[in-house]
């Protein structure tokens, strides 16, 4: 479908405030009393699916709100908010699948709950405690369990998101915060047959800097990658693998997902050093590949190893294990094969058989719901 570009007719509007009752200061007052000049645009007319109910709770002054239930729609921000404004947001992406018989599972939630908190504590943001979130999601998914795709059909897809949804003006953490849960369900990835991504090698734009937040799953990070890989996309590539940005010659991660190389059954990835993000799916991969039997290694990992890789494979929630078929590097593309190679398909199998509850789950990574 094609990307169309409309903009609406702009106007003045009254400013409104997201829950101006909970510690609005007088200044924040007078911001509602004034207008802004309100412009949409939009650039695509595809329909997203979003089921029927969110989970909602505010953070104010280091106080937590009862988190609540509510029917699934807009929400009202402040055209101050710190989110809106200076980025400060964050959010999380889980699924839960349904069993035969009808049960749900949760899939390490516990881990997605402590990612954001590392993150929150980067961002100078409060944060839901595990037992929070991980309450937060079982309630989300059980309000919406109708919407879970049937057994191998598919999953449901979760996405908590943490925001700065107080009004601040200048540079500051902002004073009250949101926490959020949707959901949308999803099909199985691949429908028909593997198909292995084509991979080009980013030279210029980098996705993180040591320092930076690069680490966290920040929103920020997901929109500087959009330049580059909307590029890549128009050349007929599926998604950019980015370097280093300071010796520009050591592998990170592609746009949303970690990436792994194979050479004579020995497993290699990215260490992780704060320029890249600890995907779940990425340590459980290498927690499955160990316990297989292969050996893993986490260390800086040069370009130049991309030239006699075996396989090479990306980890992340929504795909959990794809086949890179092809990298593009300096003008030459390294070819890996037309779908998955024997170690990749063996993880992927191991791994998504245990997320569905088809094979015992001696790790007690799963969070069942009944």
């Amino acid at each position: 479908m094609g990307m169309e570009s409309t903009a609406a007719r702009g106007g003045l509007h009254q400013n409104s405030l997201l829950c101006p009752s909970r510690g609005v200061s007088s200044s924040t007052s007078l911001l509602s009393q004034r207008f802004l000049f309100l412009l949409t645009m939009s650039t695509t007319n595809r329909l997203l699916l979003l089921a029927a109910m969110l989970y909602y709770l505010t953070i104010s002054g280091g106080n937590f709100s009862k988190g609540e239930l509510q029917r699934f729609g807009n929400i009202e921000l402040s055209p101050s908010a710190g989110v809106l404004n200076y980025g400060q947001g964050l959010f999380e992406g889980l699924k839960a699948y349904m069993k035969e018989g009808g049960n749900i599972l949760l899939f390490r939630p516990e881990e997605n709950a402590l990612r954001i908190r590392m993150g929150a504590e980067r961002m100078c943001m409060p944060a839901p405690t595990v037992e929070q979130f991980v309450e937060a999601v079982k309630a989300t998914v059980m309000a919406n369990k109708r919407w879970v795709p049937f057994p191998r059909k598919g999953s449901l897809y979760i996405r908590p998101l943490l925001m700065g949804s107080g009004a601040v003006l200048g540079v500051a953490p902002a004073p009250e915060y949101t926490f959020l849960i949707y959901v949308s369900p999803v099909g199985n990835y691949f429908k028909e047959g593997v198909a292995p991504i084509n991979l080009v090698v980013e030279h210029e734009l980098h996705r993180a800097t040591p320092g930076g937040t690069g680490g966290v799953k920040m929103i920020g990070n997901y929109a500087q990658v959009l330049k580059a890989q909307s590029a890549a996309k128009a050349k007929g590539y599926s998604d950019v693998l980015y370097l280093d940005s300071v010796h520009k010659k050591y592998l990170e991660e592609v746009s949303s997902c970690n990436i792994f190389i194979v050479k004579d059954n020995v497993i290699t990835t990215p260490a992780i050093k704060g320029t890249i993000l600890p995907g779940i799916t990425r340590k459980s991969i290498i927690d499955v590949a160990q316990i297989e039997g292969f050996k893993v290694e986490e260390r800086q990992v040069a370009v130049d190893e991309l030239l006699d890789a075996d396989e090479v494979f990306c980890t992340g929630t929504a795909v959990v294990v794809s086949p890179v078929g092809s990298i593009t590097y300096m003008s030459r593309r390294l070819c890996y094969g037309e779908g998955f190679g024997v170690v990749s398909q063996q993880l992927y199998h191991k791994l998504t058989r245990l997320q569905m509850g088809l094979i015992e789950d001696s790790m007690n990574w799963t969070l069942e719901l009944s």
